[in-house]
């Protein structure tokens, strides 16, 4: 499978994973993370109807309107500005017909911008090796290397401004980013690395499971199969760590 890339590293890290998310096996999604899985894997496809729906849901199940501006912006660093764009258009039009029927959505925690940062690759990388677990050298090896713009990126922009806003906690930000991804074919790699990230920061193996569920209704049974079969594989390796 094209996620063994990274396996045997991953193997390496369930050493120290937080003992934490080990005693929460049996936590599952609430209604606020169905949704926001919902509107993640219907922007990262661009099914605009069905993503209108999800919105909708989420907003009833009480994600602020800043919840889910802050879900769709960071989707744009994994599905790119189009899709993005088009969610948050979306959203826009959810809202106003919302309005028009007397419905006020909570507006929620105010989303800061991090410009004060002095270093933010420092600060990304920070970030990265808090998801991670693990060091995080500078550049990053192999691709960092090869485009130290793309590593730039990725640590300046990403993990320095985009999770800078604490609207989300780091638990739903990897929610969002393993429901994009397990939407999108091609990104099964980079799939089995976040839903590592994921397990570090309080996403259960229970709640994964259910990530896949909701999966197999919005994209189709053969991606939920994909997915289920690399957080298996990785589910096994931590095990055979312990």
């Amino acid at each position: 499978m094209a996620f063994t890339i990274i396996a045997i590293t991953i193997l390496n890290l369930f050493i120290t994973m937080n003992t934490n998310t080990e005693n929460q096996e049996n936590m599952g999604l609430d209604r606020k993370d169905q949704s926001q899985v919902k509107i993640s894997s219907y922007t990262a496809q661009g099914k605009i109807e069905e993503l209108k729906a999800a919105l909708n849901e989420g907003l009833d199940a009480g994600l602020t309107l800043n919840e889910i501006n802050e879900t769709l912006v960071q989707l744009y660093a994994y599905c790119g500005f189009p899709k993005s764009l088009n969610g948050i258009t979306s959203f826009m039009d959810v809202v106003n017909e919302r309005k028009g029927k007397g419905i006020r959505d909570e507006q929620g925690k105010e989303i800061v911008m991090n410009d004060g940062v002095e270093d933010k690759y420092e600060k990304g990388r920070k970030v990265l090796e808090e998801l991670t677990k693990m060091p995080q050298s500078k550049p990053a090896p192999g691709f960092g290397e090869f485009s130290p713009r793309i590593d730039a990126f990725l640590k300046e922009h990403l993990f320095a401004d985009i999770f800078a806003s604490d609207v989300l906690s780091y638990r739903q930000r990897k929610l969002i980013t393993n429901a994009a991804l397990a939407s999108m074919p091609g990104a099964e790699s980079q799939l089995a690395a976040h839903l590592f990230m994921g397990m570090n920061v309080g996403l259960t193996a229970a709640s994964l499971e259910e990530l896949f569920s909701i999966i197999e209704t919005t994209v189709g049974k053969d991606a939920a199969t994909e997915g289920r079969n690399i957080l298996q594989s990785l589910l096994q390796m931590r095990n055979n760590s312990k």
